[in-house]
């Protein structure tokens, strides 16, 4: 989703099961918009899981490796189109979002990317993982040099990382609740703005709208256009 010029969302998952606990993990990923995209005309558009690409890779132990291309590239596997005015649009910024799943004991090789880039790994679940030698426990985030491979060994339990790496917009951020531009006074008339427009407002009954279980996955787009998935 790219917000641009403004609109209202919101995450709301419904409990699958009545009997059981309904555990959800979930990131909530922005990324920021230069000036001159700031006011773009907002897009939403839905990344089934099913359709992320993703690599399976195989160390010369036998374990295995699974790489998901939320937004980049990996090796010769690229993600879905993101958003057009998105940083993550223009192939020259790096931007690279994955999710990796490491079997107990696996090991894997991070290419390098450009030296300009930014790169964070995200250990979240696991009990120990090995990066160039430095021992990480999880739960940790580890800023890292883009542009030098990383030889990861992973623990005796499967373990999960999210890597996110881009090249820095250069500009000055200013962010209050949920609202990021370049200066305070465009803080404040983005504020005023959405007092007055509330940026389309919103079409549910409830703020808290959940809808119902057996409903299934579907979007629906500003056009009408409903995608159900099941």
């Amino acid at each position: 989703m790219t917000a641009g010029a403004g609109l209202q969302h919101s995450e709301m998952f419904p409990l699958l099961h009545t009997d059981q606990e309904n555990p959800c993990e979930l990131f909530q990923i922005w990324l920021n918009l230069p000036k001159a995209k700031k006011f773009a005309e907002p897009h939403f558009k839905m990344l089934w899981a099913e359709d992320i690409p993703q690599k399976l890779l195989t160390d010369s132990k036998g374990k295995r490796t699974v790489v998901r291309v939320i937004a980049g590239h990996y090796a010769d596997l690229k993600a879905l189109a993101p958003a057009p005015d998105s940083w993550a649009a223009n192939p020259a910024n790096e931007v690279a979002i994955w999710t990796v799943s490491m079997e107990a004991g696996a090991s894997w090789v991070i290419p390098a990317a450009d030296e300009m880039a930014g790169r964070r790994l995200y250990f979240y679940r696991g009990n120990s993982l090995i990066i160039n030698g430095t021992e990480v426990a999880p739960e940790h985030t580890i800023e890292v040099s883009a542009n030098e491979e990383l030889h990861i060994v992973n623990g005796t339990q499967d373990g999960y990382l999210l890597l996110l790496q881009g090249k820095p917009i250069n500009e000055p951020v200013v962010q209050y609740g949920p609202f990021v531009m370049n200066t305070r006074t465009e803080i404040q008339e983005t504020m005023e703005d959405y007092q007055r427009t509330q940026f389309g407002g919103w079409p549910w009954p409830g703020r808290d709208q959940v809808h119902p279980r057996e409903k299934g996955r579907f979007a629906t787009h500003l056009d009408g256009t409903v995608e159900n998935r099941g």
